[in-house]
C-alpha cells in the first residue's frame, strides 16, 4: 500500500506501535517495536539492529555497521493478538543493500528466476504443531483426557482445544489470512490448521505470522504452543507439508489431465520432482534443521500405526509415505518439518526443482506402494534410498551440493557452521537413557 494508504490503515484502526519483523537463519521471528508516528523510516531507511546479535546474519560486533530492517508496506497488518500494534514483514539491509545472510532476501533473489520466466511459484504451507501444558515440569498434551492411541480427527480432542483454536484462526482470517480447515492429527494433543496457498514469499510471510500468534495465543492460555519436529518418542511429529505448483497468469503449468501415469502432472512438473529427489539429502539438511527432525524422520511406524513421515526418496500419487506426494495438478513435498525456517527452505526447493527444468532430469516411475511395509531388499530393488536418518548425515549432503550452496550464498557456511556446532553439543550430551541404561549395566 502506498504511504497516504498506510497512513490512513494506521489512524482508522488505532494503531500505536509498529513491529519490524524479520527471522533469524533459524526463522525465529524478531522484532522491533516502532512509534507510528516514524513509519516512514521502517520503509526507508528501516528500523537498525546490531547484527552480531542476531543468529546467521554473518556480522561482527567491531567493524559491521548495523543490520536494517526495511519494510515491505505490503505486508502491514494488525496484530489481532496485541491490540495497538501492526506488523511489517521486512528485508535486511547493510550499507543501504539487500544483505546476502537475510533469509527473505535469499528467497526473493531464487524467485527471481521464476519471474524471469513470466511464472509465479505458489506454495500452500500445512504447519502441525503440538498444544502442551507443563505438569511438575514434564510436557503433556494440553488436554489430559487427549489419551487415544489413534487420536486423528477426534471429536472431543478437537472441541476441547476450540478455544485456542478458534482464537487462532480468527486473528488470522480478520488479517486476510483464509483459514478453510481445522483438525487434530494423529498425535495427542497435535492439530493443524490450513489455510490458503498463495505466492511463496507471501506464503513464507504467513507462516511466521502463524507461528508468532500460535505462541502468543497460546501462552496467554498458560498453555505452550510447540513446533518441536517430535516431542514425543513414540507418536508422530510436527510437519510443514509444502503445497507447491507454478502459474504464468492464465493456467498451472504443473497440471496435464493428459498425464499417461494418471497424476495429471505436465512435464514441468514430473522434471521439478526430479530435482527434488536428485537433491533431497541437502533439501533434508534445510527442511529439517534439527537433531529432533531426524527422530521424525525415522523408518519404521509409531503408536498409531505410521509416522507420517517420509523417509524414502521416491514420489507417487496418493501416496503419503514417500518424500513427494501428488494429489493432482501439484506437488506436495512432505520432506519439511514445522521447525524450519520457511524462506530458507523455499529458496533451496527453488533451486533444486529449477535444476530439474534445466537438465530436464526424469523422476522415474511414481510408487504407490506403502513403503512402511518394504523390508530393506525391496527398498534396494526398487531403487529407492532412504533419506538422511540424522543432522550429521544431511549436513554432510549439503556440503556436497553446490547447486544448493550456491542457491543459498554465504548462507549456506553460515548454517553449516552453527549446525555442526548443534550437532556436536547433541553428540556431547549425557540422556536419561544413557544414565538408565549404563550407570550400573557394567
Amino acid at each position: 500500500m502506498s504511504p497516504s494508504e498506510a497512513q490512513k490503515f494506521l489512524q482508522d484502526k488505532e494503531v500505536k506501535y509498529i513491529l519490524a519483523q524479520f527471522v533469524d537463519i533459524h526463522g525465529s521471528a524478531k522484532t522491533k517495536s516502532v512509534p507510528v508516528e516514524h513509519y516512514n523510516t521502517v520503509i526507508t531507511d528501516g528500523a537498525g539492529f546490531a547484527g552480531f546479535a542476531i543468529w546467521g546474519m554473518g556480522m561482527q560486533p567491531n567493524v559491521d555497521a548495523d543490520y536494517m530492517a526495511v519494510g515491505d508496506a505490503s505486508t502491514l497488518s494488525l496484530v489481532p493478538w496485541q491490540p495497538g500494534y501492526a506488523r511489517m514483514a521486512c528485508d535486511g539491509h547493510v550499507h543501504g543493500k539487500p544483505h546476502e545472510y537475510d533469509s527473505r532476501v535469499v528467497l526473493k533473489k531464487q524467485l527471481e528466476q521464476i519471474s524471469a520466466r513470466g511464472w509465479t511459484l505458489y506454495t500452500g504451507l500445512e504447519p502441525e504443531f503440538s498444544l502442551l501444558r507443563k505438569i511438575e515440569g514434564k510436557i503433556v498434551p494440553a488436554d489430559s483426557g487427549d489419551t487415544l492411541a489413534k487420536p486423528c480427527y477426534d471429536y472431543k480432542g478437537l472441541s476441547r482445544a476450540r478455544v485456542f483454536l478458534e482464537r487462532l484462526a480468527e486473528s488470522l482470517r480478520s488479517v486476510g489470512i483464509d483459514v478453510y480447515q481445522i483438525d487434530h492429527e494423529d498425535a495427542n494433543g497435535q492439530f493443524e490448521i490450513n489455510y490458503t496457498y498463495t505466492d511463496a514469499l507471501t506464503s513464507c510471510d504467513h507462516y511466521v505470522f502463524f507461528k508468532m500468534g500460535a505462541a502468543e495465543i497460546a501462552a496467554d492460555l498458560g498453555l505452550i504452543c510447540s513446533f518441536m519436529p517430535k516431542p514425543f518418542s513414540n507418536r508422530p511429529g510436527n510437519g510443514l507439508h509444502m503445497h507447491m505448483s507454478i502459474g504464468d497468469g492464465k493456467s498451472n503449468l504443473f497440471e496435464d489431465t493428459s498425464d499417461k501415469n494418471g497424476l495429471a502432472l505436465s512435464r514441468l512438473a514430473y522434471h521439478w520432482a526430479a530435482g527434488l529427489l536428485k537433491h533431497a539429502g541437502a533439501l533434508a539438511a534445510i527442511c529439517c534443521p534439527t537433531v529432533n527432525s531426524y527422530k521424525r524422520l525415522v523408518v519404521g511406524r509409531s503408536l498409531t500405526g505410521a509416522t507420517w513421515a517420509p523417509a524414502y526418496i521416491c514420489y507417487g500419487g496418493n501416496n503419503r509415505s514417500g518424500m513427494i506426494r501428488s494429489p493432482g495438478g501439484r506437488l506436495e513435498l512432505r520432506l519439511p518439518d514445522a521447525s524450519c525456517n520457511p524462506y530458507l527452505a523455499t529458496a533451496a526447493v527453488i533451486a533444486a526443482g529449477m535444476d530439474g527444468v534445466l537438465n530436464e532430469l526424469d523422476p522415474g516411475k511414481p510408487n504407490n506402494d506403502n513403503l512402511y511395509d518394504y523390508s530393506q531388499a525391496q527398498l534396494d530393488a526398487a531403487g529407492i534410498r532412504v533419506l538422511p536418518q540424522n543432522l550429521h548425515e544431511a549436513l554432510v549432503a549439503l556440503e556436497k551440493d553446490e547447486v544448493i550452496r550456491a542457491a543459498l550464498g554465504p548462507v549456506a557456511d553460515e548454517f553449516l557452521r552453527l549446525k555442526h556446532m548443534e550437532w556436536v553439543e547433541y553428540m556431547r550430551h549425557v540422556s536419561d537413557w544413557e544414565v538408565s541404561s549404563y550407570l550400573e549395566f557394567f
